[in-house]
Parts: C-alpha cells; structure tokens; sequence
C-alpha cells in the first residue's frame, strides 16, 4: 500500500521519524527519508509496480522530488508519450512519470490521472511543497499544522499525532499549493444529467464495471480477492475469474457460531471456481481485537468499526498465510446505487442529494476502512466500484432509475449482469446485508452486550457529557469513542460524526445504523 509523509519546513529526523516510523507496516518493504533542503519526504514501500529497486521513491528529476501512494492506470501510455518528449524513466514504477508529468503540466497533471492517489511534490525551481489527493479518497492523506505553522502530510492521522495541534482529512479531489487549496475534481457533481434508458443505462454499467475491474488485475504482485456472498464482491470476483482465464483466490470470514455470509461467499467460489478459503472468527477474537481496530482506524463511528473488524481479520489471515499483496474489494457500489435505508427516499432529488453527499463523505468512512484494514496487514485495496468513469457515468443516471421502483434494490446493477452467466441468480438477486451484519448478527450482539456490560445508565450519561461534538448516543458508541480517545485525543473532528441513515426520511429514525433496525430488512442476511 506505501505509506508517505511530508514536512513542509524545519524539523529534526527523530522527531519526523517517530511520526512516520507509526506506519510501516504500510509499506515494509524499504523506507526512505530524503532532505529537499526546505523539509523532509519520507517513503515506506510496499512493491507492487516495478518490483525493483529502481522503484523505490522518493523519485528525483533535476532538484525536484515526489512521494506517491497510488495506482496510475494506463500509465504506460502517457510514460511513452513522455519518452517522446524526452524524458527517460529508470524503473517499471507507475508513480515515476509523476515529475515528468509536473514540469510539462504543473497542477494540471491531477485532473489527467486516472487513478487513486495521495502525493507530495517538492518543486526544486520554486522552492516549495504541492500535494494532492483522488476525487474519492481511496488514497489516504492527512494534514496539519505544527506549532510554528509548517503544514505536515501523512498518509495516516497516527502519523500526525503529537506533530500538529489539529489533524485533518486532505480533501479528496483537491491539491494543496501556496498555502491553499484547490479542487480540482468534485466527483459527485453532475452537469448533465444522462437520459439513457434503462437497457442502454445496464449496457454501459456493465461495460464500464468490467474495464474497471480488468485495469485493476494490473500488478507485478500477486492478487486476491475479498468474497463476502454479497452481490458487490461477488460481481468483482466473478468479472476477475472470467477476465484472467485461471482459478483466482478468494476469501471469506464468518462467525463461528452463525457466518451468514459463509454459505453465499461458497456458492459463489464454486461457480466461479476459485480457490476458496474461509477464516471462521471467534466472540473472543472480536473482543480482544476491538482496541487495535479503532487505533488502526482512527475513528469512532459505529458502523466502520463493526464492519472493520471482520476485515481486519481476513486481512490478518491472509498476511500471515499467503503470498498475496493485492486485494481486490466491493466498496462504493453502495453509494452508488443504494443502500436499504435508501429505499425511504421521499423523491429520486433527495436520493441523489444523499448519494452525492455519502460519495463525497466516504474517505472517512467504508474508504477509510477498507483502506486501513487491509493496509495494517501490509496489503495493497483496489476498488474497481470506485473507477472514476464509472462514478461518473451512474451518478450522471436520471436518479429516478436508481430508486427501488423494481421491488429490488440496486436493480440496474443487478440487471446490468443479467444473462450474462458470470453469477447464478441466487447471488446476483439476493438480498442486501451489510457486512458487519452478515459475518454474524451475533458479532455485533456480542459488541453491544459488552458495551453494555461496561457502562451503567448513570455512568454512561455522565461519560458521555463530556463530549460535545459528535456526542455518543448509545454505550457502544460511548465505548468506542473511548477507545478513539486514547489514541487520537482531542482530534474526534476529523470524522464528520456518525455514518447513519438519513434521519429526516420517514422509517429512517433510529438509533441503530444495522439494516436490521429497518422495516424492509425482510430476507436480507438469511
């Protein structure tokens, strides 16, 4: 996944080191620490583009320099566009054709990328510092300032902690420069809205889905897949076994006593014949693993945390048992196309209001946690939903065709696959379950029933006082806003709140952000 940071002015290496030495495990294959002579940038690697050497960054042209945590597809054709300009490259690295791309572009070279990234650029000629971040976030990016007003970037908040008085999340679709910043791309925004049918709408998703997924089997590491049974994951998994032509590697992980999803993820496995592996979990792991997975996270939402100690457990599983470096998810089609809760949506503006805001939030979110949960594990995450042209093209769809008039939820993306024969139909027409509640509905009872244990009414009124932003509302959630604390004082605001459904919706008023509390949860997670 590589991990980077940048200290835009004077600090001493220890200092830097101790911030920068908390996310190795990003990126443990090599580190590097280069002086700009104006501040430091500094490289854990973690080699999945030009396995060499030569590979390693921060890269160098003249007396610039640049750090990238990223995956630049189709760079190779702008690296031999490049060549012809003059340019020569010394590794198979993606990343290396980012100075080249700066000199002849300047800031113009983000809207260019078709990729998921976070940089820092040292611009040697005017002495100064330039980051930039994705239109989504998939790439993680943090920022703050220390005590004498040096801006500081990292890919990880753990980073900063201790550095900068307040963290905050880099705006996805922006790049810093002189002291500002400036978007470059806001992703969820339409212009036009599309006026395909919905036979030509399912044409193009179905094409764009499949050339995203195909861009991301690009790696010079060895690749696999997360297979939770659910439709998302298991329409990557099934595009990726059909596009390689050979078995891939897949993975699942359930609760002992009642893996919901274990069943669905081995349906699938069988029909796309993958090598199928699954990880069972215990009450006792969720618990003991419960602190590492908030400090890894860097949040206290209760629906990340839930769904991320699964994930961080496969994730475990898979580090530790294979060779494996790049793993391929299911995240963002949700946002896409709805959620359960979604289908209260009181007109198709409003479903398209909350799918803009929800893509715009994800970076701190289902992103954040997929992002965290596999790199921990020192695994690189590809989300092929989060393809830029294909965001593009289905948050641009009339949002009348996206609300649930079918009876079904995310139907254009079901019937976009239909007849296609990659999934059988129990797969690609079942119901939705959120992940946090399909591995087990007992692991998150076993969450609450801690939490309960933990608090009395009266403490849990009293603890919760304390906080005036972001306040918990349930003792699971005073928990783990607790556990947050200990790690990231006094920073709760880089989290926008909590990930719930949209309260103001009729049916949408609860407590709890599982589906289970829903009235239409019917089938879902059976």
């Amino acid at each position: 996944m590589c991990s980077i940071m940048g200290y835009c002015g004077d600090v001493e290496l220890d200092v830097f080191m101790e911030g920068f030495g908390r996310t190795v495990s990003r990126g443990p294959d090599c580190s590097c620490v280069v002086d700009t002579g104006h501040g430091l940038l500094g490289f854990h690697r973690l080699s999945i583009m030009g396995l060499t050497a030569e590979g390693m960054q921060p890269f160098q042209l003249g007396s610039s320099y640049a750090i990238c945590n990223g995956e630049l597809y189709g760079f190779r054709t702008m690296r031999d566009e490049l060549c012809e300009k003059g340019y020569d490259f010394r590794s198979e690295s993606d990343c290396e054709i980012l100075l080249p791309l700066y000199r002849e572009y300047g800031t113009g070279l983000f809207s260019m990328l078709d990729a998921e990234f976070a940089c820092v650029i040292y611009d040697g000629e005017a002495q100064s510092f330039i980051a930039a971040r994705d239109p989504i976030g998939i790439r993680p990016l943090y920022y703050g300032y220390d005590r004498q007003g040096t801006i500081v970037f990292a890919s990880e908040a753990k980073n900063l902690v201790g550095l900068v008085e307040t963290i905050a999340p880099f705006p996805p679709g922006c790049y810093y420069q002189d002291g500002s910043f400036v978007r470059y791309c806001d992703i969820a925004r339409v212009d036009e809205v599309r006026t395909d049918d919905v036979e030509a709408a399912c044409s193009r998703i179905r094409t764009k889905l499949v050339e995203g997924v195909r861009k991301r089997l690009d790696s010079d590491a060895k690749v696999g897949f997360l297979l939770s049974g659910g439709l998302d994951s298991s329409l990557v998994c099934a595009i990726a076994a059909r596009e390689l032509g050979t078995p891939i590697e897949t993975f699942a992980i359930g609760m002992e006593e009642d893996p919901i999803d274990l069943k669905y993820a081995r349906e699938t496995a069988d029909y796309i014949g993958s090598h199928h592996t699954e990880v069972m979990m215990t009450p006792e792991e969720v618990l003991a693993s419960l602190e590492d997975v908030v400090a890894l996270l860097g949040t206290y939402d209760i629906t990340t945390i839930r769904a991320s100690i699964g994930m961080y457990l496969v994730c475990k599983a898979i580090h530790e048992h294979t060779d494996i470096r790049v793993i391929l998810t299911g995240e963002i089609s949700d946002e896409l196309f709805g959620y359960k809760y979604t289908d209260f949506a009181p007109s198709a503006q409003a479903f398209q209001e909350e799918a803009q805001k929800r893509l715009r939030e994800l970076h701190m979110y289902d992103v954040l946690r997929a992002d965290r949960c596999i790199s921990v594990n020192s695994l690189e995450a590809r989300v092929p939903f989060g393809d830029l042209d294909f965001v593009r093209y289905v948050m641009s769809l009339d949002p009348q065709m996206k609300l649930n008039i079918y009876g079904k939820g995310k139907y254009l993306l079901r019937h976009a696959f239909e007849g296609t024969g990659l999934l059988p139909d129990e797969i690609l027409w079942r119901e939705k379950a959120a992940f946090s509640d399909a591995v087990g509905h007992s692991m998150v009872d076993y969450l609450k029933a801690y939490a309960e244990e933990r608090y009395s009414d009266r403490a849990f009124e009293e603890a919760r006082a304390h906080y005036s932003f972001a306040q918990p509302f349930t003792k699971e959630s005073l928990l783990y806003r607790e556990l947050f604390e200990r790690h990231y004082p006094g920073q709760a605001s880089m989290v926008d709140g909590f990930w719930m459904p949209n309260r103001s919706w009729e049916g949408c008023d609860v407590d709890d952000p599982s589906a289970r509390v829903l009235s239409n949860y019917g089938a879902s997670g059976r």
